[in-house]
């Protein structure tokens, strides 16, 4: 698991705008007459419609895709009783989740009380709000009695994901386990090892899976739940045994499954070894389970196991439940969830396992190919499936079950709207980690002695994307990595200055004499240059030294690149290199290019350029799909001698055309009509591009497209990464003078891939 500093956690929460969420206006605002729509007079016309049909409120207003995350702060994550306002951080991040994962709304609700009469009568009152409640982090026993009471007194979908949510992903995992183990649930002896709110819901579902309470065994701190303890409430009560069990060796010989929802280390390798053939460990206590895969694994070959950890195979991870559960909920309307909808979200979890996982999966996972088995019987987090596997299917329960107030007609266009509802943003940027991840690599950082340029590589490091090497006086930064406590002792710091590297600069200048000796440049030139850390870099990066450059922090553009064309220059089947941004929109990311070094670019640039965007937009597991804009629209403008750069784009389309089949690419293109399909279909139906959605925007030149990705950037509120240059030998990157760290690490996690 990456390492995260307090400094790191505390940072993240309080750079930029406080906090995780922020309120966003989804209509006109510009004029005083959307201002009067908005607000008075207008808006008492849909208060009126809304008075005379309650249901106009789903119609009128946002409640329909809102949901409450609300939580009283007595069982924060493993922090326990910490209150309110301080598990509010947790509550934020709820939200976050539903947000990226589903394109759910979520307001957070912290409420100060321990009393569950006061606590339930505020959910009841501020139902009207929201479309939905997602209780969370109350303590049990009380959590089992405010969601049962809130489930009578209002009429939307609620559910307490520390029960159910962890419920719901153990279960499926458990069936397909069963399955593979060729083993029945009904016949399973069972061992659940703590009694709470986790654990007693996990029992309840798989009881209401088929397995049987009279082949259970629970236990909590004090050992096993029995019917002769006389300290067990109502909730315990209902899973106590009669068996002589008296504590978790005992219950765990001969077992079939166990099931950890506890703490940390407390199954030995001799109570594994114990339970049955075949058998299924679930040790699901975060962040370390209650024993390690890699010890149970040790002692035996016929396991099946997960964790709830996502540094080995098979995790339990609630997000692959709650954000779909609640859209599904949503989308129909359900008047509460119950357990027909729950047990739908298992089976669809289960049966997607099954399925042949997409090959831009395994690449995000950097697998060669997930197949149902031992190592896989439970989905990944960012399998794009999950939305309209789950959502459907919680959807449907809801219609069979009659809880359904709105139900779906048309289910293959409802699987679209939700395949089209979440860009492919965060699977993109989660996908480039993981891949780095896999094989780190060398990274020289030529401005070592930059805060931000440390911060970075501090977060990098212990992140397990990069090994950092530093450049520059090593008495400063080791200085500022103690000012600012780092983790850095081990990283390598380099002087360029100094006299011990002297042999290295005398080597990288006769190279460097070598490469430009017939451009003028003398030895003693070159040794000078040698002291130019961008140089020094550059070359660390020529002879394997190293395997990428990032710089451009302290330094000019061309301060970079020029050292770079020069000494490596671009691949040798290319005249130019080209550069590119990923525009992170919510309709998915969208690649710019050129954006930062072909000024004027001719016809074969612009061909190359295409080309070197089509293999780089692969490399995130994404299939490019082109468009060549310009002002005119397929020959609307005819040319003359002021249409150079138009007729440039008409010659470079044409050549792709030819040459280059396999390149879904068409122009020359209107902006609006390359990103708007049904407008294009409308208007251009023989185009090329069909009614595809357009991913990959290549300008006529460096003018309008760096104009364009900082006006998204600025006005439109994008996240870009970039510039990612393409066409050089070997990795070097350039950041903005202006980037923040998430935009230097962002940068640092493409140029490990780009090395791979």
């Amino acid at each position: 698991m990456a390492k995260i500093t307090k400094e790191d956690a505390l940072r993240y929460h309080a750079e930029g705008r406080p906090g995780k969420l922020e309120v966003v206006t989804t209509k006109p605002h510009t004029t005083q007459r959307d201002l009067s729509l908005a607000y008075s007079p207008g808006v008492a016309h849909p208060c009126l419609e809304i008075e005379k049909n309650f249901e106009d409120i789903y119609k009128y207003t946002s409640k329909g895709n809102l949901v409450a995350v609300i939580s009283n702060g007595t069982a924060v994550l493993g922090l326990g009783d910490i209150g309110a306002g301080a598990g509010k951080p947790v509550m934020e991040g709820k939200g976050f989740l539903f947000k990226i994962f589903a394109d759910i709304d979520v307001f957070d609700i912290e409420v100060d009380t321990k009393n569950v009469d006061e606590l339930v009568e505020t959910v009841k009152n501020i139902a009207v709000t929201f479309g939905g409640i997602n209780l969370e982090d109350i303590k049990a026993p009380e959590c089992f009695e405010v969601e049962e009471r809130l489930k009578r007194e209002v009429q939307i979908p609620l559910m307490h994901d520390d029960q159910h949510g962890t419920a719901i992903i153990c279960s499926a995992g458990i069936i397909n386990a069963l399955e593979l183990a060729g083993k029945k649930l009904q016949e399973a002896k069972i061992v659940i090892n703590g009694a709470g709110a986790a654990a007693i819901a996990c029992a309840k579902l798989i009881v209401s899976l088929g397995a049987k309470r009279e082949n259970m065994v629970m236990l909590d701190s004090k050992g096993a739940i029995r019917n002769d303890r006389t300290d067990l409430n109502k909730y315990k009560a209902e899973f106590a045994t009669d068996r002589e069990v008296r504590n978790l060796e005992d219950a765990m010989n001969g077992a079939d499954i166990f099931m950890g929802l506890s703490k940390a280390n407390v199954v030995s390798k001799e109570m594994v070894r114990s339970m049955a053939n075949n058998p299924i460990v679930f040790a699901m206590a975060n962040p370390d389970p209650e024993i390690t895969y890699d010890e149970a694994m040790s002692v035996r070959t016929d396991l099946i196991m997960a964790t709830g950890r996502s540094d080995y195979p098979n995790q339990v991870n609630n997000v692959l439940g709650f954000p779909y559960i609640f859209r599904g909920a949503l989308d129909v309307r359900a008047t509460c969830i119950n357990e027909e909808m729950k047990l739908a979200a298992v089976y669809a979890l289960a049966s997607l396992a099954k399925e042949a996982v997409p090959e831009s999966v395994s690449k995000a996972y950097n697998v060669m190919s997930l197949v149902f088995g031992k190592d896989y019987i439970i989905p990944k987090p960012l399998d794009p499936r999950l939305i309209s596997t789950v959502a459907p299917a919680v959807a449907k329960a809801a219609m069979e079950s009659g809880v359904a107030r709105k139900p779906i007609a048309d289910w293959d266009q409802y699987k679209l709207e939700l395949s089209q509802r979440m860009g492919l943003d965060n699977q993109l940027l989660h996908g480039i980690v993981i891949k780095a991840k896999e094989n780190p690599k060398t990274i020289v950082f030529p401005e070592g002695n930059n805060p931000k340029i440390l911060r970075a590589a501090n977060e990098v490091l212990h992140e397990g994307i990069a090994h950092p090497v530093l450049l520059g006086n090593v008495d400063e930064i080791k200085n500022l990595i103690a000012e600012n406590h780092f983790d850095l002792k081990d990283v390598p710091i380099i002087d360029p200055y100094s006299k011990e590297n002297n042999d290295i600069r005398n080597s990288f200048a006769s190279l460097i004499w070598e490469k430009r000796r017939r451009k003028g440049v003398t030895l003693e030139e070159a040794y000078e240059l040698t002291f130019n850390r961008n140089y020094f870099g550059i070359m660390m990066v020529d002879l394997g030294m190293a395997d990428a450059m990032i710089s451009g922090v302290t330094s000019h553009y061309g301060d970079v690149m020029s050292p770079a064309l020069r000494l490596i220059g671009p691949k040798h089947n290319l005249n130019h290199i080209s550069s590119m941004y990923i525009v992170m929109t919510k309709r998915g990311p969208l690649f710019f290019a050129d954006t930062t070094v072909n000024l004027d670019p001719d016809v074969q640039t612009l061909i190359e350029t295409t080309l070197l965007t089509a293999d780089e937009v692969r490399k995130f597991n994404i299939e490019p799909v082109i468009a060549m804009v310009s002002y005119s629209n397929f020959g609307s403008v005819k040319s003359s001698e002021h249409t150079r750069t138009l007729d440039r784009v008409r010659q470079t389309v044409d050549y792709l055309h030819k040459n280059h089949p396999e390149v879904v690419v068409d122009g020359e293109i209107q902006m609006n009509f390359a990103l708007n399909k049904e407008l294009r279909s409308q208007k251009f139906p023989f185009t090329l591009l069909e009614n595809r959605d357009v991913n990959t925007i290549i300008f006529p030149n460096l003018t309008s497209g760096n104009i364009a990705y900082k006006l998204i950037q600025e006005i439109g509120g994008a996240e870009v990464i970039g510039p990612i240059l393409m066409g050089m030998k070997k990795p070097i990157h350039v950041v903005p003078t202006e980037c923040s760290v998430r935009e230097i690490v962002n940068m640092i996690t493409i140029a490990v891939v780009d090395a791979q």
